[in-house]
């Protein structure tokens, strides 16, 4: 295989697609010293206030094994909030602290521009049908993770 047909592959493009969309993150939200991962935590447990660790890791598809690494440093910065489950004393509930819930409504802009700018060299319709495909490759291939994405029932 030559380096041109690498650099063609999708696998490939993936991972740099990954790299550069993590080096955007860190740069627009660098003010507020929050990672992507981080970031879908706090965005999950808002949506789901009092979830445990375990369903955290799959709203978000992290690995269940280092999600208690994220939410270590979360706490330790006021974001987050756990306390004993009142039925299950195994679990523990996440919530966000006020500060949590500042700081999300602080970072939109940033994150938008993020989003803006992984996506902003594409044309509006390269755009959506970039979009569709990714949401389609993801979905199809969910289960061949090691931390896929579980929905919380309705």
């Amino acid at each position: 295989m030559s380096i041109e047909e690498l650099y063609a592959r999708p696998a490939h493009l993936i991972r740099r697609a990954h790299q550069i969309s993590w080096a955007i993150f860190l740069d627009e939200c660098a003010e507020f010293a929050l990672t992507p991962v981080q970031y879908a935590a706090l965005v999950a447990i808002q949506a789901y206030d009092g979830c445990d660790a375990t369903r955290l890791s799959s709203l978000i598809a992290f690995d269940r094994s280092t999600i208690g690494s994220v939410l270590d440093r979360l706490e330790k910065r006021n974001l987050i909030i756990r306390r004993p489950s009142p039925t299950d004393r195994r679990q523990r509930l996440i919530s966000l602290t006020q500060e949590g819930k500042d700081l999300l409504e602080n970072c939109k802009e940033a994150v938008e521009r993020v989003q803006n700018r992984i996506v902003g060299v594409l044309s509006r319709e390269e755009r959506e049908t970039f979009l569709k495909l990714m949401k389609r490759i993801v979905h199809l291939n969910n289960d061949v993770t090691s931390a896929p994405i579980r929905p919380m029932p309705e």
